[in-house]
């Protein structure tokens, strides 16, 4: 499967891989949030923290990075896997809410990210068309 995002490649497509550096032309900034990220599915709490991560690509919109020990939902392993050159491999979960309704792929995880985004090692970010991420709530 692949991800909706444009940079994302399917990881089966690429031997050897090497990664990518952030330019000038293509940036990847990481900031502290700052403030509270709540995720909600269904108006069910997904997730909520004052240390997420503010991913920010090129042109893309900002993504928020949410440390795995934050989301309060249950989370399942999907068989999803993707590639990006500047981030890495990309894992995907599945999310059970609170009424039992299983959301899939809704979240993915970069484990061992490269070295220029490490920061987000440990953290999860929630698919905006799966889950509401509100920022400052």
């Amino acid at each position: 499967m692949l991800s909706f995002n444009d940079d994302v490649t399917d990881r089966r497509t690429l031997t050897p891989r090497e990664p990518t550096e952030p330019t000038e032309a293509h940036p990847i900034t990481i900031e502290p949030t700052g403030i509270r990220v709540t995720v909600r599915i269904d108006g069910d709490l997904i997730a909520e923290t004052d240390a997420a991560l503010t991913l920010q690509e090129a042109s893309y919109p900002p993504v928020q990075y949410i440390p795995i020990a934050d989301v309060v939902a249950q989370l399942t392993r999907s068989d999803t896997e993707t590639y990006c050159p500047y981030k890495g491999d990309a894992s995907y979960y599945h999310v059970l809410t609170a009424h039992g309704e299983t959301v899939g792929d809704a979240v993915w995880t970069y484990e061992q990210p490269y070295p220029a985004v490490a920061a987000i090692a440990g953290h999860v970010a929630f698919y905006p068309n799966k889950a509401d991420v509100s920022v400052g709530t």
